[in-house]
Formats: C-alpha cells, structure tokens, sequence
C-alpha cells in the first residue's frame, strides 16, 4: 500500500524472471525491490546492481535519484572546458528518464537532457558544429 501513486504500474510484472538473476520473482522467497521505472528486481540482486550502474537493466531509466550526483556533475562540466575544436559541436540525444529528444551542447563528460535535466542519456545521431562560430 505504501506504493499506491508513487509508482508506475506494470501489469504482472511479478510474475516475470528477474532481469539479473533470470529466476522467478513471484515465487521466489527474496524480497522484490521495486524500481521507479515499475520494475522489479529481487532486493539482493538490485543490491549487486548498484555497484556496477545505477540504470534499470530492461529499460535504462535511472533506478534510484539521481538528482544530487546530476548537480555534482553539472559543477564538474562547469569547470571543465571543452578545447576549441569541440566548443560549438552539438548532438542530438536521448534521455533514457524522460525519454525526451533534444540537441545538446557536446561535453565529454556527459550530456545533459533539456527537458528532465538528467545525464541519463545517449547520442541519437551524429553531430553538428555551428558554422557562424567557427
């Protein structure tokens, strides 16, 4: 009950194999752990899980906040410049949280979503260099 509203909802989603493990969640005696995306992995593997990436394994949407480790990243672009020949490249992602498309400034450390602020994304397709700075 105490996830009533604050999930999203996939129909028999318990009764799928952990995407981890491959074994049966609904009949297993590991507790589920429930994922933002409406996931489930069993507790221990979600647990492993964590120490290798923080993305869902079935849909790469974040699978815990990320907000803080976002800002901390959003200071480390801030204070890394992109040499020149990369200043005014943009590509075009897509953010595995939002699933939002957008063009972005290129960084080597990451890119940043527009629409949801998350870093949670991937290159879409090439890139551009905008003619009037170069």
């Amino acid at each position: 009950m105490n996830l009533r509203g604050k999930h999203k909802c996939i129909e028999n989603v318990s009764r799928q194999d952990c995407p981890i493990c491959l074994e049966d969640i609904h009949t297993s005696r590991i507790v589920a752990h429930v994922l933002p995306c409406g996931h489930l992995l069993h507790r221990t593997c979600y647990e492993e899980m964590l120490k290798e990436g923080y993305r869902c394994p079935l849909c790469m949407h974040s699978a815990l906040d990320m907000t803080r480790y976002w800002r901390q990243l959003d200071d480390e672009v801030a204070q890394t410049p992109m040499p020149s020949e990369y200043q005014n490249m943009t590509v075009d992602i897509l953010c595995n949280d939002c699933n939002g498309r957008s063009t972005v400034q290129f960084h080597i450390l990451g890119m940043k979503c527009n629409i949801c602020e998350s870093y949670n994304t991937a290159q879409a397709g090439g890139y551009r260099i905008s003619l009037d700075q170069q």
